[in-house]
């Protein structure tokens, strides 16, 4: 089947229906998680995992089980005939409520599937586009670029070298947002000193 065909084929409708409830849940850098999820999907989309139609529908739900507890697998498992792997594929990518962000990394970079860590590559390069200096302290930045490094870097370079170059990319281009924070905090502060002084 070609691309197109596949794309002519994918029905993702009913996954665009259950993950609208996700536009009720904002994001610190504006706009919802309806939004991350559509990126992520394009992410995916972009890459060419266009015949994977469990991936590209469970880049949809990707946040969903987190975002909203009151929501059961049981629900996503009605959607149609791939629900099931659907939600299977979800649930590795969730983080348990017992997990640390780190123990959860360091789950999906060890136990997941090949799916799951392509879905987290895709979910991560979609977090590290919103990762911006407005919205993030230089701290928060350098924790994620960090994380990043650690877990997911490992991840894309086993499952996609093209994810695994963006990935480096987007790390380098916001270590450079952190310098810049570094620089113009410390030329404030001697602007500062430099008033007191008078």
């Amino acid at each position: 089947m070609s691309d197109l065909e596949s794309l002519r084929n994918l029905e993702l409708a009913p996954y665009i229906l259950k993950a609208m409830a996700l536009i009720n849940v904002s994001r610190k850098v504006g706009g919802n998680q309806f939004r991350h999820s559509f990126a992520t999907l394009g992410i995916l989309l972009d890459y060419k995992y266009i015949n994977d139609s469990v991936l590209l529908k469970a880049a949809l739900l990707l946040d969903f089980l987190e975002d909203l507890p009151d929501i059961t697998v049981d629900e996503i498992r009605q959607i149609d005939f791939e629900s099931y792997k659907v939600v299977e594929l979800v649930l590795e990518v969730t983080r348990l409520q017992h997990e640390t962000k780190p123990e959860y990394l360091q789950r999906v970079m060890d136990f997941g599937s090949h799916n799951a860590k392509i879905l987290k590559c895709a979910d991560r390069i979609s977090n590290l586009t919103d990762l911006h200096r407005d919205t993030h302290t230089e701290l928060k930045i350098t924790s994620y670029l960090d994380e990043t490094e650690k877990y997911v870097l490992p991840m894309a370079k086993e499952v996609n070298k093209y994810m695994w170059h963006e990935l480096n990319d987007l790390i380098q281009k916001r270590r450079e947002i952190v310098i810049a924070i570094k620089h113009s905090l410390k030329h404030r502060m001697m602007r500062w000193l430099r008033l007191k002084r008078r």
